[in-house]
Parts: structure tokens; sequence; C-alpha cells
């Protein structure tokens, strides 16, 4: 017994319509990896459903990206432009620079040294002393100002210690005054 034609519509009914949505998404996606290992064909398949959640199959020994190009010249279609061409230029341009900044901390933390030859070994001795130099400075600098500081306060406290002893002893007198009245 074969199976009946539907007519292609909306289903209406949310509960049948995910049923249906989740059977025929894995049939196509069986399909997919069909046609693939049967007739070595370049199949990828993306399958957004109404929740947002992607599906997707992409022919092994391939990626996306060599498929959507593939297509892009076959079609004429222009998927991207040349300015996201230059963003990635460009994101592959930092990740070079990221990387080089990461070996150059590793070696300036003495790590990984032992591929470097004399002449680099000799740049790297001259960026630390520079920089212990800096450091050193700026030590220097914050012990001034703590001196400095210090000193304020050793002022201020003389200040109110005078002050103090200054209220204190009007304060002995008012007293006095007033045992004697």
């Amino acid at each position: 017994m074969g199976r009946g034609k539907i007519e292609i519509k909306r289903i209406e009914n949310s509960s049948n319509r995910q049923v249906t949505y989740s059977k025929r998404k894995n049939g196509i996606l069986k399909k997919a990896k069909e046609i693939s290992v049967l007739c070595d064909a370049q199949v990828s398949l993306i399958i957004f459903g109404v929740s947002g959640k992607m599906h997707e199959y992409i022919s092994p020994y391939t990626t996306l990206i060599d498929v959507l190009d593939r297509y892009q010249r076959a079609s004429g279609k222009t998927l991207w432009d040349a300015k996201h061409e230059n963003l990635s230029n460009e994101i592959d341009r930092l990740k070079k620079e990221n990387d080089s900044m990461q070996i150059e901390l590793r070696h300036l933390k003495g790590e990984d040294i032992t591929s470097l030859n004399y002449k680099e070994l000799m740049a790297l001795e001259d960026a630390l002393e520079n920089g212990l130099s800096g450091v050193r400075e700026k030590k220097m600098e914050v012990h001034r100002m703590f001196k400095r500081n210090g000193k304020i306060l050793e002022e201020q406290n003389k200040e109110l210690s005078f002050l103090l002893q200054q209220h204190l002893a009007v304060e002995g007198i008012g007293n006095m005054h007033e045992q004697w009245i």
C-alpha cells in the first residue's frame, strides 16, 4: 500500500507542524548524506527551524566556505563583497600579529628562547634592561611621593597636636575659673 499525496500547504496545528518538521528535516539530512556517499557529490545543507536552531550537513573532505565559493563562481551571484574580503584579510593580519606578540611575550618572560640567535638575544636583553630601567624610575617616583606625603602628614599632625594643646589649655583655664567662682 502506497502513501497518499498530501496538499503542500502550511500545517496549522503547531504540534503536527513540529512533528512533520522533525521527520522531514531528518529525511532531507539523510538524503543529503546518501547522495554525497553514493554519487561522490559535494553537498552542503543548512536548515534553520522556527526556533532559530541550525541543522547542517556538509560533505566529508570539504568545507562550507569551499562549497559557497564554488556556488558563487558557478552562479555568478556575489555572496560577500570586497569589504568582507578586506575584513577577512584584516582578521588574518591581526591573528598573525597576535601570535607574534605572544611569542615576544614568552621571550620577555624567558620562555622559548633556545631558538633565538645571538643578535636576537642581545635585542631581548636591551628591551628587558630598558623595561627594568622604566620600572625602577617609576618605583623611585612612587617612593618620593610617599616620602613627600609622609612629611606633609607629619606637619599636619604637629599642627593638630599644637591646636589640641592650645584648646586643652584654654579649657583648663576655663575649668579653673569655674572652680573659683
